[in-house]
Protein backbone atom coordinates (compact mmCIF):
# COMPACT_ATOMS: atom_id res chain seq x y z
CA UNK A 1 0.00 0.00 0.00
CA UNK A 2 1.54 3.23 -0.53
CA UNK A 3 2.12 5.83 1.64
CA UNK A 4 -0.38 8.30 0.66
CA UNK A 5 -2.85 6.33 1.01
CA UNK A 6 -2.54 5.54 4.52
CA UNK A 7 -2.03 9.13 5.77
CA UNK A 8 -5.36 9.86 3.97
CA UNK A 9 -7.06 6.88 5.42
CA UNK A 10 -5.87 8.54 9.09
CA UNK A 11 -7.43 12.15 7.67
CA UNK A 12 -10.73 10.08 6.39
CA UNK A 13 -10.78 8.68 10.09
CA UNK A 14 -10.10 11.90 12.14
CA UNK A 15 -13.42 13.29 10.51
CA UNK A 16 -15.43 11.46 12.49
CA UNK A 17 -14.20 10.82 15.54
CA UNK A 18 -11.10 12.75 17.49
CA UNK A 19 -10.21 9.12 18.47
CA UNK A 20 -10.99 7.51 14.90
CA UNK A 21 -12.97 4.90 16.39
CA UNK A 22 -16.09 5.26 14.82
CA UNK A 23 -18.91 7.37 13.61
CA UNK A 24 -19.62 10.90 15.75
CA UNK A 25 -23.49 11.21 16.67
CA UNK A 26 -25.24 14.24 16.40
CA UNK A 27 -28.58 15.67 17.67
CA UNK A 28 -31.62 14.70 15.95
CA UNK A 29 -33.45 16.94 17.90
CA UNK A 30 -33.47 20.42 19.08
CA UNK A 31 -31.87 21.14 22.73
CA UNK A 32 -35.39 22.18 25.54
CA UNK A 33 -34.84 25.82 26.79
CA UNK A 34 -34.88 26.21 30.53
CA UNK A 35 -38.26 26.52 32.71
CA UNK A 36 -37.44 30.15 33.52
CA UNK A 37 -37.98 31.28 29.61
CA UNK A 38 -41.80 30.19 29.72
CA UNK A 39 -44.62 31.29 31.39
CA UNK A 40 -44.67 34.18 33.54
CA UNK A 41 -47.39 35.09 36.29
CA UNK A 42 -50.61 36.02 35.61
CA UNK A 43 -51.85 39.75 35.73
CA UNK A 44 -52.72 41.60 38.55
CA UNK A 45 -55.79 43.98 37.20
CA UNK A 46 -54.58 46.96 38.15
CA UNK A 47 -55.94 50.29 37.49
CA UNK A 48 -58.67 52.53 37.53
CA UNK A 49 -61.95 50.54 38.63
CA UNK A 50 -64.29 53.97 38.93
CA UNK A 51 -64.71 56.42 36.84
CA UNK A 52 -65.58 60.28 37.18
CA UNK A 53 -68.88 60.98 37.82
CA UNK A 54 -69.79 57.27 38.53
CA UNK A 55 -72.39 56.56 41.84
CA UNK A 56 -70.34 54.25 44.53
CA UNK A 57 -71.23 52.76 47.54
CA UNK A 58 -69.10 52.57 50.88
CA UNK A 59 -66.28 49.67 50.42
CA UNK A 60 -66.25 50.28 46.46
CA UNK A 61 -63.23 49.92 45.26
CA UNK A 62 -61.52 52.91 43.28
CA UNK A 63 -58.63 52.10 42.55
CA UNK A 64 -55.94 49.42 42.53
CA UNK A 65 -52.18 50.57 42.27
CA UNK A 66 -48.40 49.22 43.35
CA UNK A 67 -47.13 53.00 45.14
CA UNK A 68 -49.80 56.27 45.42
CA UNK A 69 -50.35 57.22 41.71
CA UNK A 70 -52.88 58.47 42.97
CA UNK A 71 -54.06 59.75 46.60
CA UNK A 72 -56.45 59.77 49.08
CA UNK A 73 -58.73 62.59 49.10
CA UNK A 74 -61.92 63.41 50.51
CA UNK A 75 -64.57 60.49 51.66
CA UNK A 76 -61.94 57.71 50.27
CA UNK A 77 -59.78 55.66 52.38
CA UNK A 78 -56.63 53.88 51.40
CA UNK A 79 -55.65 49.98 52.19
CA UNK A 80 -52.15 48.40 52.89
CA UNK A 81 -51.71 47.98 49.21
CA UNK A 82 -52.39 51.25 48.16
CA UNK A 83 -56.11 50.12 47.07
CA UNK A 84 -58.12 53.38 47.21
CA UNK A 85 -61.83 52.80 48.17
CA UNK A 86 -64.97 54.74 49.06
CA UNK A 87 -65.74 55.67 52.58
CA UNK A 88 -69.35 57.14 51.65
CA UNK A 89 -72.03 57.01 48.70
CA UNK A 90 -71.45 59.30 46.42
CA UNK A 91 -69.95 60.83 42.88
CA UNK A 92 -66.47 59.92 41.79
CA UNK A 93 -64.05 63.24 41.36
CA UNK A 94 -60.56 63.27 40.25
CA UNK A 95 -58.16 65.98 41.06
CA UNK A 96 -54.75 67.63 40.98
CA UNK A 97 -53.02 69.84 43.66
CA UNK A 98 -49.55 71.63 43.30
CA UNK A 99 -47.12 70.62 45.64
CA UNK A 100 -43.71 71.36 46.40
CA UNK A 101 -42.42 69.33 43.81
CA UNK A 102 -45.17 69.43 40.96
CA UNK A 103 -48.94 68.30 41.33
CA UNK A 104 -50.16 65.16 43.16
CA UNK A 105 -53.41 63.42 41.78
CA UNK A 106 -56.17 62.79 44.53
CA UNK A 107 -59.13 60.85 44.02
CA UNK A 108 -62.31 62.04 46.60
CA UNK A 109 -65.99 61.46 46.66
CA UNK A 110 -68.57 64.06 46.44
CA UNK A 111 -71.74 63.47 47.67
CA UNK A 112 -74.04 65.41 45.25
CA UNK A 113 -74.12 65.21 41.60
CA UNK A 114 -72.55 69.36 40.66
CA UNK A 115 -69.90 69.66 43.48
CA UNK A 116 -66.26 70.39 42.34
CA UNK A 117 -62.45 69.02 43.92
CA UNK A 118 -60.79 70.46 45.75
CA UNK A 119 -63.85 72.16 47.75
CA UNK A 120 -63.99 75.23 49.04
CA UNK A 121 -64.39 75.23 52.66
CA UNK A 122 -64.61 79.02 53.35
CA UNK A 123 -67.87 79.50 50.96
CA UNK A 124 -69.28 75.98 51.42
CA UNK A 125 -68.32 74.20 54.72
CA UNK A 126 -66.92 71.00 55.32
CA UNK A 127 -68.57 68.05 53.46
CA UNK A 128 -69.63 65.68 55.91
CA UNK A 129 -71.52 62.13 55.97
CA UNK A 130 -72.58 61.22 59.09
CA UNK A 131 -74.04 57.55 58.36
CA UNK A 132 -77.44 57.61 56.61
CA UNK A 133 -78.16 61.30 57.20
CA UNK A 134 -76.41 63.89 55.31
CA UNK A 135 -75.40 66.53 57.52
CA UNK A 136 -74.96 69.04 54.37
CA UNK A 137 -78.65 68.97 52.54
CA UNK A 138 -78.26 70.22 49.14
CA UNK A 139 -79.44 74.29 48.17
CA UNK A 140 -82.82 72.36 46.39
CA UNK A 141 -83.76 70.67 50.15
CA UNK A 142 -83.09 73.98 52.07
CA UNK A 143 -85.24 76.60 49.71
CA UNK A 144 -87.63 73.85 49.65
CA UNK A 145 -88.13 73.46 53.88
CA UNK A 146 -87.99 77.51 54.36
CA UNK A 147 -90.79 77.99 51.74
Amino acid sequence: MPLWSLSHLAAARSLFSPTGLGAVRTATKRAGGTVSNHGGSPGKRLGVKKFSDEYVVPGNILIRQRGTQFHPGQHVGMGRDHTLFALVPGYVRFYKESRMRGDRKYIGIVLNKGEKLPRDEAAHGRSRYFGFVDLNPSTDVQTSQTA
